[in-house]
């Protein structure tokens, strides 16, 4: 395989329109025999006897190593499995850059660039899109192309790569199994952070106000814990002191229509009996494991789906690989004399 694209070039480089009926995309029925010697002979090869005719240039019969290149015609599934692979991968290419758009998008809005909060970029959870919508994107672009243009060598890396991530995933899942009280510790950790900086991060804002809302819950593991943040702590002197965001009330809407934004002020200076008719008392790591654990057959459907979808994206493309190159490889013939340049001869059936 080697001898033979370092003697020929490699076919994504190159474009010779003389050669059409090379092209992939077309079937294949022919043998290419090909030599490295000199002034060598035109040969008729019979596929299904296996012998060789020869006319000889000179009255010269040469001998040299003959390398045969065997073109198969393609089935109508390697042609669905191409497209599928194709199609699937530019929508998700757009996905990802929709992802990265949305992030990038964030990230100018807040001002995220600007000199005086370069320095906490890396805590924005806007980077995280923009990081998955780049990644996304270009992996999806790399099997995209290698699929439309039958390119082994992006074909290959585009498998490499998801192997590497389905390796990943599943380290990840016997990690996140097996250390599940550490997992508590570090959510306990990222959802103090997040109420901390509440009222200056908009993302951190709208994170912290959906979980509280969807889980009907308030802090990390009590309301009281809203002390950690600046302007609800009691010894602040604004108006928010001593208080807990709207999206912490049992009904935050008057009269079920107008959002009232201020349903929470003082809820940290009432004791449990009188602040549980009006927010919530219990913790949102608790209301996360119990979602989790009531979830959790549709946590491992989603896992195995989008585990599965890799894997079936390695196997088509591995497929493809076998079906448009691994067919084309060279094969040495020492009994079929050499020539001088190749001849296209058509199979027998």
């Amino acid at each position: 395989m080697r001898r033979y694209f370092w003697s020929k070039g490699f076919p994504w480089f190159r474009r010779d329109p003389s050669k059409n009926e090379f092209s992939p995309l077309l079937p294949k029925e022919y043998i290419c025999v090909q030599s490295g010697a000199a002034g060598g002979d035109d040969k008729e090869v019979d596929l299904e006897t296996g012998t060789h005719q020869t006319e000889t240039n000179n009255g010269q019969d040469l001998k040299s190593p003959t390398w045969i290149q065997t073109h198969y015609s393609y089935s109508w599934m390697d042609y669905f499995l191409k497209y599928f692979l194709f199609l699937c991968n530019l929508a998700f290419t757009v996905f990802g850059l929709m992802v990265l758009g949305l992030g990038m998008w964030g990230l100018i809005s807040k001002e995220s660039f600007a000199q005086e909060r370069i320095g906490s970029i890396g805590t924005d959870p806007m980077l995280v899109l923009v990081s998955l919508g780049f990644l996304l994107a270009v992996l999806c672009l790399t099997g995209c192309v290698g699929a439309i243009r039958e390119n082994s060598c992006l074909l290959r890396l585009f498998s490499g790569i998801l192997l590497i991530l389905i390796t990943v995933q599943v380290l990840i899942a016997i990690m996140a199994y097996s250390m599940q009280d550490q997992i508590e510790v570090y959510l306990r950790s990222g959802m103090l952070a997040a109420m901390a900086g509440y009222q200056d991060d908009l993302d951190l804002r709208f994170i912290t106000d959906e979980i509280q809302t969807n889980l009907q819950c308030c802090g990390a593991d009590t309301y009281r814990d809203w002390e950690t943040n600046i302007y609800y702590n009691c010894s602040s002197p604004g108006v928010l002191a001593c208080g807990v965001p709207a999206t912490c009330c049992v009904d935050p809407l008057d009269n079920g229509t107008v959002w009232n934004s201020q349903c929470g002020l003082g809820a940290q200076r009432l004791d449990e009996f009188t602040a549980q008719s009006t927010i919530f008392l219990g913790g949102c790591i608790g209301g996360i494991s119990r979602w989790i654990e009531q979830n959790q057959g549709l946590v491992g459907a989603v896992a195995v789906v989008v585990l599965g979808v890799q894997i079936l994206a390695v196997f088509i493309t591995t497929r493809l690989l076998e079906n448009f190159f691994g067919q084309c490889s060279p094969v040495p013939s020492p009994s079929i004399p050499g020539i001088s340049s190749p001849k296209l001869l058509k199979s027998k059936k």
